[in-house]
C-alpha cells in the first residue's frame, strides 16, 4: 500500500478493478455468437444428428463452449410449439437459427424473423413448400438442405414389394401434421395400385400413437410398412424398428440410421451428411456470408441399406437380387 493510502481507498480500488474485470468478462461473453438450434423432435433421439451438426460447425473454425454457444430449443413431437420456441430464438437475439428435421421447424423459423439468417434441413423440395424462391438463388434469410425424401417414397413401396410378391395389403405410416403428408400419401397411393397392391394410410402424430398404428396394420391383415418421412419417425426409429420385430412387420425407411437401429430396410441419403452441412452452412453464416447467396444444397446420392440379421429374425429370405443392389448388408 502507498504511504498516505487509507484502508478504505484501498478497498474500494480492488473493488473497482473487480467491477471492471467483471465487465470485461460480461462483455466477452456476449461477444459469443449464439445459434439457436431448432428441432420437433426430442434431444435425447437426436444425439447423433446433433453431433453432425456440431462437426459441420467445427468445420467453419466455431466449436461449441469455446467460440460458440447452442441454444437449443425441442418441441418433443408436438409441432404446434415450433412457433413459440422460434419466437423465444429471435428475442434471446441469437445470430443463425439451425431449423431441422423438416419443413414443420423451417417454416417456424420463417414465420418468426426475416433479418435472422437461417440454415434448414428439409427432405422436400422447399421451393415447392415457399421456403426460398429458387435453389441457386434462394433470397431471403433462408438457407440449408434438402434431401431426396418424399420424392423416394413410391420406389421404397417396390422395394417392400420384392421382398413380399405375394402380399397384396401393405400400409404407410403418414404424420398428418406434416406438411407434406397428403403429398405423401397421394405418391403412394398412386404407387400402390401400379403396383397391384392395397394400401391403407396410418396416423401418427406422437410417440403413443406407433404402438396403436402397428396393431391396426395386424387387424387389417398387412405386413408390409412404408414409414412416411417426418420428423417424429426420424426421432422414434428405434421404436418403430422394435414394434415391427414384434409384430412381425417389413418396415423401410429413409435413412440409413433406421437399418442400424434394427429396421429392416433403408432407402435414401445421409441424414448425418446433411446435418453436417446445416453445420457448416450455420458456421459460414456467423462469419457473415449473405444466405441469399448461398445457394439451398442438394443431397442426390442414394443408398439401399439392409440389416440381415433383421430379415432373419422376421423369417424372411432377401432375394440375390436386391441384396447385390444394396449399397451396405448388416449382419
Amino acid at each position: 500500500m502507498r504511504p498516505g493510502m487509507h484502508r478504505r481507498q484501498f478497498v474500494t480500488l480492488i473493488g473497482g478493478a473487480a467491477a471492471g474485470w467483471s465487465l470485461t468478462a460480461r462483455a466477452q461473453q456476449a461477444a459469443v455468437p449464439v445459434v439457436g438450434y431448432l428441432d420437433p423432435g426430442t434431444p435425447e433421439q437426436s444425439a447423433n444428428v446433433v453431433a453432425a451438426f456440431r462437426d459441420g460447425l467445427s468445420e467453419t473454425g466455431y466449436v461449441e463452449g469455446r467460440n460458440v454457444a447452442i441454444e437449443y430449443r425441442w418441441a418433443e413431437g408436438q409441432y404446434d410449439r415450433l412457433p413459440a420456441l422460434a419466437a423465444d430464438l429471435v428475442h434471446r437475439q441469437v445470430a443463425v437459427i439451425a431449423a431441422t428435421n423438416g419443413i414443420p421447424a423451417a417454416r417456424a423459423a420463417k414465420t418468426a424473423t426475416t433479418t435472422i439468417p437461417v440454415a434448414f434441413f428439409v427432405g422436400v423440395d422447399p421451393v415447392a413448400y415457399g421456403l426460398v424462391a429458387s435453389l441457386n438463388r434462394p433470397g431471403g434469410n433462408l438457407k440449408g438442405v434438402t434431401g431426396l425424401g418424399t420424392e423416394l417414397g413410391p420406389k421404397r413401396l417396390e422395394l417392400l414389394h420384392e421382398l413380399l410378391p405375394t402380399t397384396t395389403v401393405v400400409a404407410a405410416l403418414i404424420n398428418p401434421t406434416n406438411a407434406a403428408a397428403e403429398t405423401q400419401s397421394r405418391e403412394l397411393r398412386a404407387a400402390a395400385k401400379s403396383l397391384g397392391l392395397q394400401l391403407h394410410v396410418l396416423h401418427a402424430t406422437a410417440e403413443s400413437d406407433l404402438a396403436t398404428a402397428f396393431s391396426a396394420l395386424v387387424r387389417l391383415g398387412g405386413r408390409g410398412l412404408v414409414i412416411g418421412a417426418d420428423g417424429l419417425m426420424n426421432n422414434r426409429s428405434a421404436q418403430i424398428a422394435a414394434l415391427a420385430l414384434h409384430h412381425s412387420v417389413l418396415t423401410i425407411y429413409q435413412y440409413r440410421e433406421f437399418a442400424q437401429f434394427g429396421g429392416l430396410m433403408s432407402y435414401g441419403g445421409s441424414v448425418t451428411e446433411a446435418y453436417r452441412t446445416v453445420g457448416v452452412y450455420a458456421g459460414r453464416m456467423l462469419k457473415g456470408e449473405n444466405p441469399a447467396e448461398l445457394p439451398v444444397q442438394q443431397t442426390t446420392k442414394v443408398e439401399l441399406v439392409i440389416n440381415l440379421k433383421t430379415a432373419k429374425a422376421l423369417g424372411i429370405e432377401v432375394p440375390p437380387g436386391l441384396l447385390a443392389r444394396a449399397d451396405e448388408v448388416i449382419e
